[in-house]
């Protein structure tokens, strides 16, 4: 049954006023035109209906995009913290923890008294972070000319020299300058306050200080007290602290001692102090103690300057020695250097020619010729030999150093006057053959140390040159005798007559008295090698002849000669190879000798290489030399004057008609 729909109401509108009908034509009004009925309204529209999709298979992406970022996190973890664990772990611990190398002090280098040869002393390096000169970072284009023009007269360096490194590209870390002192350190912080203070007064108190990069490190700068003296004995360190020559090269092990570590925790790089930290600390090297005197040192060093000076020489060098214990208590070097400035030293000073020049000795070498007769029993002090003006040997026709007549001499005044000719007649009595002879001579050469090196292990030192007896040319077994032919340095000639002032007995030189630990702990170096060479008879005989050469007027020495001092010496004057030219120029003049003769204490030992002003002969240049350095050392030492008077041993025969 239809539904009745409920009527209408009506609700009642403002009136409406009426409309004046038309009038027709008859006056009546018109009739009303029927009312228009509403158009049927369209039935409504039933809603659409919209079917969804399944939304499972959207899970399912999504589902399955979530696994695999879960495995990718999974797998990632088990990498990290399973599979590279210890990796990342060593990774971390870098960034984590910092660690810094401790460096350790090196020892000191004292005379045997203990004043400071060579010690060190705090000093910076000076460093940057390239970074903070950058444009982007310092606010100013030219940063690093600038800074570097601020920085080069306190360094010491050229400014493009140190704006270059002030631009190194893709780094935080530049070295500038090593061991600046703290004076250095304290101007440039000086420096970098004024710019702080005036980049904070700029730009509303924002401003870049441009010397803000500028850094330092702890560390230690190697001084040498004494300037040259010693120099050659000493050498140096290189950049890196390490000994680059010297006694600082051959002990470098004990002087540097052993740098630490220390490992702390850091965060933004600066150290978390309840972190802790953790390391090794650095042992400090230990005190070499020689057994250089200072003062005879500077007296050997001054009077070796001054004649190289006054001789316009090469070179030359003083060696003083203790006869009794072969303590080295001088060894003097001119020209020299300081090692405190090396960039204004000669790289052919560098070094310690004394140890390290191979050259013939000359006269002086004579004195081992002579133990060898004297020791074989082939000849007394008081044998005679004629002397001729040219003696025939071999291939060549022998000379003495001056044209003379025939001399008539004794076996000492071929050693007073220096006689080459008497030397080779004299050494030709030690074998019925001449090659039996030159075996006799080697044998006792070997035996004084020529050809081997000293035993003091010294950085670049020579052993010299002497060839066995049957490679000896024709001429070198005459030549050899008086010292040309074969080659030695310096420590070894003075070696020589140490070893007969200790009656015969050759003890190995020394130049290191002993060290002294972290620990205070003072250890003496070991006992040197001792070997007898001559008996003491022929070694006291050896030295009332060697008074001859200074005391006799016929000596050759006399410019040696000590008041109150008995003086055994010999001159020496000898062809000079040219290691240029690779043949005989110039000379070599040297003196050496011992003091007092009947009691001998003190050696010393001089010689000049190529003096071009002046004399050239050992006695004359030499000689003065000896007399300085030796009456330094006698009175340094309180060596009390001798209180007999010399040999006197006869210097020539009459002969018999």
């Amino acid at each position: 049954m239809p539904s009745k729909e409920p009527p209408r109401r009506r609700v009642p509108g403002p009136a409406r006023p009426a409309r004046p009908r038309p009038a027709s034509a008859a006056g009546r009004p018109a009739p009303r035109p029927a009312a228009k009925r509403p158009a049927p309204r369209p039935p409504a529209r039933q809603p659409r209906t919209i079917r969804l999709g399944s939304p499972r298979p959207r899970l399912r992406l999504v589902s399955l995009g979530l696994t695999l970022v879960m495995i990718a996190f999974v797998v990632r973890l088990l990498q990290v913290q399973a599979v590279d664990a210890s990796a990342y772990a060593a990774k971390a611990d870098k960034y984590r923890f910092q660690e810094y190398t401790l460096s350790a002090e090196r020892g000191e280098i004292t005379d045997r008294s203990g004043i400071a040869l060579a010690a060190s002393v705090d000093a910076y390096d000076i460093t940057a972070d390239p970074k903070l000169f950058t444009p982007e970072e310092s606010k100013v284009p030219d940063a690093p000319e600038q800074a570097a023009a601020l920085l080069a007269p306190l360094l010491g360096k050229e400014p493009a020299e140190l704006a270059k490194k002030l631009r190194t590209p893709k780094s935080r870390y530049t070295l500038l300058a090593r061991k600046q002192t703290p004076q250095v350190w304290n101007q440039i912080k000086d420096l970098k306050r004024v710019y702080g203070q005036k980049a904070q007064r700029s730009a509303g108190g924002n401003g870049v200080n441009l010397l803000g990069g500028v850094l330092s490190e702890p560390s230690t700068k190697r001084v040498y007290p004494n300037g040259e003296l010693a120099a050659g004995i000493l050498g140096y360190v290189n950049a890196e602290g390490k000994g680059a020559g010297g006694v600082e090269s051959m002990l470098d092990p004990e002087l540097a001692g052993r740098d630490g570590t220390i490992r702390f925790t850091q965060s933004g790089g600066r150290q978390v102090p309840t972190a802790g930290s953790q390391g090794t600390p650095a042992v400090p090297g230990s005190d070499i103690e020689l057994t250089i005197d200072r003062d005879i040192q500077w007296a050997a060093q001054r009077a070796i300057t001054d004649q190289v000076r006054k001789s316009k020489a090469d070179r030359g060098y003083v060696i003083v020695q203790d006869t009794r214990s072969g303590e080295v208590l001088a060894m003097a070097n001119a020209p020299g250097f300081d090692p405190n400035d090396l960039s204004a030293a000669n790289a052919a000073s560098m070094g310690n020619a004394a140890l390290q020049d191979a050259y013939e000795p000359g006269s002086t070498s004579k004195v081992m010729s002579m133990a060898a007769v004297l020791e074989e029993g082939k000849a007394a002090p008081g044998t005679h030999v004629t002397v001729p003006n040219r003696l025939h040997r071999g291939d060549r026709l022998f000379k003495d150093d001056v044209d003379h007549k025939t001399w008539y001499l004794t076996l000492n005044g071929v050693l007073a006057k220096s006689s080459n000719i008497g030397t080779i007649l004299a050494t030709g009595r030690l074998g019925a053959t001449q090659p039996e002879a030159n075996r006799v001579l080697y044998s006792y050469l070997r035996k004084f140390g020529i050809g081997s090196p000293t035993g003091l292990d010294y950085p670049g030192e020579t052993a010299g040159i002497l060839a066995k007896p049957e490679d000896w040319s024709t001429s070198q077994q005459y030549t050899i005798p008086f010292g040309q032919g074969l080659s030695i340095n310096a420590m070894q000639a003075a070696s020589v007559y140490s070893t007969i002032a200790n009656k015969g007995v050759r003890v190995e030189p020394s130049i290191v008295r002993g060290t002294k630990g972290p620990d205070g702990r003072f250890v003496p170096a070991p006992a040197p090698k001792e070997s007898r060479v001559v008996s003491e008879k022929t070694a006291d005989t050896l030295a009332k002849m060697l008074e001859s050469v200074v005391d006799d007027r016929e000596g050759t020495g006399t410019k040696a000669a000590i008041p109150g001092y008995r003086v055994a010496g010999k001159t020496g004057t000898a062809n000079r190879v040219d290691p240029e030219l690779g043949r005989y120029k110039g000379y070599t003049a040297s003196f050496a000798g011992f003091a007092p003769a009947d009691n001998p204490q003190i050696t010393v030992y001089c010689a000049i290489q190529n003096p071009t002003k002046g004399s050239y002969f050992g006695g004359q240049i030499c000689g003065p030399i000896y007399k300085k350095v030796m009456e330094f050392a006698l009175k340094t030492l309180h060596i009390a004057p001798t209180g007999s008077d010399p040999a006197r041993l006869p210097v020539d025969f009459v002969p018999t008609p």
